[in-house]
């Protein structure tokens, strides 16, 4: 009677989302929430920064002075490139180990346990990078030895790792009690499957970063005499290039799920977009490589295997879920009765911000950041924008025109799936992701531009008394860019604490049926069973071959025009 009364108190807690009929557990709400909230208030103080940064960085403004530049600088990469990220993809990893499995998240209480130390080890990194006076350098994102850092910072990222680190354990551990409960037939589905590669590549990311800052942290005290700086290098990428590999898995699987929440998309193979995600966790990582192209201290043959042949791995199972995803659309929405080239496309919901983030955030990412990580990647090629401003260029296109606004799709979702809220305005959220993301592409290709034609350097706070050619046509193009994309995240914070806040409240659905929760019919299918549509079906799918056929040329071109320009030598004095 014991067990049978507990059976029913926990089905009674799960309600049934009227508009997926994904079965949500009221444990795993809260956990969701805070982290998204917490993301979105990270993005927050992130983009106001970079105002600052942008004002700065234009010659004609130059607002701020170069202690509070770099300042500044330190704040906003670690507010938008860990902290932002990270808790945005917890609430990812929540959500898919719970809603999408009909789950319970396990033991809410190290959930919350997680939440606090990533918020605390946040908090305390940033006050002390903003506080730490004189008489320290700030760390940036690198923190590269020898930089006399104040020991408070690296305890604050330390103590962020593990809470997140910890998060990740409950996800795991969710899955596991799932698979124990049978609440899902056969394999995990497509969206948990890449939230696990994202929390298996954070594993080996988190890790690596707890090693460099603790060694660090032991040097900054005086415990440890020495820090072989070569050597802190390689340790420390495994962070600084993880994390980001760990947006692009996550990114990826946002894809899928916005992907099947718009327009009911299935990918045409998930045999295939599985082992896409596999060749992420044996070869995304040892790109982290590129980034010691100019290193004395590391071989050349080391350098050439990890940032020239293996990270072709990586970037094949990128070019899978570049077919997978547009053309589950295509087959989506073909069935619906769009026929035509791109017929399909023209009928596509590009109202609803979530396809919207989809659209916008795919292409963007593709060229812009994917296209120019091959290119800038390559050891010869790096050469040419090493340490420029066309580098950060690039990031910008993964990290924001890229895995920031499928995010900010998922947060459209999330809030009307686990908040309960409809949007203030879904016209205006729409709105909101095209002027992101406009203002994102020309920001991101003008510091590219500027980088790789005239060698303007990253990191400098003011390059006008440096012996360079410069455009400040672009430079203040660049600067308004960055304006509008903030502009269009100011739009997006407003719009997501208005509809929490004020938003029309949406009606719980019925709770499950016993069978939904113990017994796995939640109708989720075999790795094929309903991915390849009816049998017998022959998929058109002229329109995604178009569609990669013109990114493929685009590639070339590029790719080529490196080339062709690497004997080529920026104007000088």
């Amino acid at each position: 009677m014991t067990t049978m009364a507990a059976a029913i108190g926990a089905r009674a807690r799960f309600w049934t989302c009227a508009v997926t009929g994904l079965k949500v557990h009221e444990s795993a709400v809260p956990a969701i929430m805070a982290n998204a909230v917490t993301a979105v208030v990270f993005l927050l103080l992130g983009g106001l920064l970079s105002i600052l940064i942008a004002l700065t960085r234009w010659e004609a403004v130059q607002l701020l002075s170069p202690k509070w530049y770099y300042i500044t600088l330190t704040l906003h990469s670690w507010s938008m490139l860990i902290f932002w990220i990270i808790f945005m993809e917890v609430a990812i990893l929540y959500f898919a180990g719970t809603a999408i499995l009909n789950a319970r998240l396990v033991t809410p209480v190290a959930a919350w346990i997680a939440y606090v130390m990533m918020v605390g080890g946040s908090l305390l990194a940033a006050f002390t990078a903003l506080l730490q006076g004189d008489t320290r350098d700030q760390p940036l994102l690198t923190s590269y030895v020898p930089l006399n850092i104040h020991p408070l910072f690296f305890v604050g990222a330390i103590v962020f790792a593990l809470g997140a680190f910890l998060a990740v354990g409950v996800f795991f551990a969710s899955i596991w009690r799932a698979r124990r409960e049978r609440t899902f037939r056969g394999s995990l589905p497509l969206a948990t499957f890449g939230a696990a590669i994202a929390a298996i590549i954070a594993v080996e990311t988190l890790l690596g970063g707890a090693i460099a800052y603790i060694w660090q942290f032991l040097w900054s005290i005086g415990i440890v005499d020495s820090v072989d700086a070569e050597m802190y290098r390689v340790v420390w990428w495994l962070l600084g290039h993880g994390s980001q590999q760990i947006n692009l898995v996550a990114m990826v699987t946002s894809w899928y799920l916005l992907a099947h929440l718009t327009t009911g998309a299935q990918s045409v193979s998930e045999k295939v977009s599985r082992v896409a995600f596999v060749l992420y966790v044996l070869f995304i990582n040892l790109g982290a490589a590129h980034h010691h192209l100019s290193d004395p201290g590391v071989t050349s043959g080391w350098r050439i295997w990890n940032a020239g042949y293996a990270v072709y791995g990586a970037a094949m199972g990128s070019m899978i879920h570049a077919f997978a995803i547009p053309a589950a659309v295509e087959m989506a929405l073909r069935r619906q009765g769009h026929g035509g080239l791109f017929g399909w496309l023209r009928h596509a919901p590009w109202g609803n911000p979530a396809f919207a983030a989809l659209a916008v955030s795919l292409p963007l990412f593709g060229v812009l950041g994917g296209i120019t990580g091959i290119t800038f990647g390559t050891e010869q090629l790096n050469m040419m924008v090493h340490n420029t401003l066309a580098i950060p260029g690039h990031f910008h296109g993964t990290v924001v025109a890229g895995t920031t606004i499928a995010f900010l799709g998922i947060a459209y979702a999330v809030i009307r799936l686990i908040g309960l809220r409809e949007l203030l305005s879904h016209r205006l959220a729409t709105v909101q992701i095209y002027v992101f993301g406009a203002g994102m592409a020309v920001f991101v290709i003008t510091m590219m531009w500027l980088g790789y034609f005239f060698g303007i350097p990253r990191r400098h706070p003011d390059v006008s008394s440096l012996p360079l050619v410069r455009s400040p046509s672009l430079e203040a193009i660049m600067a308004l860019a960055g304006l509008v994309a903030a502009v269009g995240g100011a739009l997006f914070i407003g719009l997501a604490v208005g509809s929490l806040l004020f938003g029309k409240r949406r009606p719980k659905g019925p709770a499950p049926a016993a069978a939904a929760i113990s017994g796995g019919a939640n109708g989720h299918a075999g790795p094929d069973e309903h991915a390849s549509g009816s049998h017998g079906v022959v998929h058109d799918l002229r329109g995604t071959l178009t569609i990669c056929l013109i990114f493929l040329a685009i590639f070339v071109v590029i790719y080529a025009t490196h080339w062709f320009n690497l004997a080529s030598l920026w104007s000088i004095g």
